[in-house]
């Protein structure tokens, strides 16, 4: 009888698991991914060599892109500690990429 018990337990954890690296993987798509174009759309406004407007709207037009491979990135990689790193990692460069240009400008 425990070990029936044992069995539906470890069953349910690795269901809450599975749904856990889901709901992950969904909240990395939507806010991971927002946040990596808003920091690319946001750099190639100030970097592109155009017209200030021209610059503005190749990046705007650029996001959707960006947005829609950030999305498919999270779904395709092996794992959501992988998703997540995918998306933090290129945050951070831009971010940077961003701080240092207001900076030198």
């Amino acid at each position: 009888m425990r070990e029936a018990s044992d069995f539906k337990q470890m069953k349910l954890n690795q269901e809450l698991q599975y749904r856990l690296g889901i709901a992950s993987r969904a909240v990395a798509a939507i806010l991971g991914g927002y946040g990596v174009t808003a920091l690319t759309t946001a750099l190639l406004a100030v970097i592109l060599p155009m017209v200030r407007i021209d610059a503005v709207l190749t990046a705007t037009l650029l996001s959707f892109t960006v947005y829609t491979c950030a999305v498919l990135w999270v779904f395709a990689a092996s794992s959501a500690f992988r998703a997540w790193l995918g998306l933090v990692l290129p945050a951070a460069v831009l971010g940077l990429g961003l701080l240092a240009h207001r900076s030198f400008a």
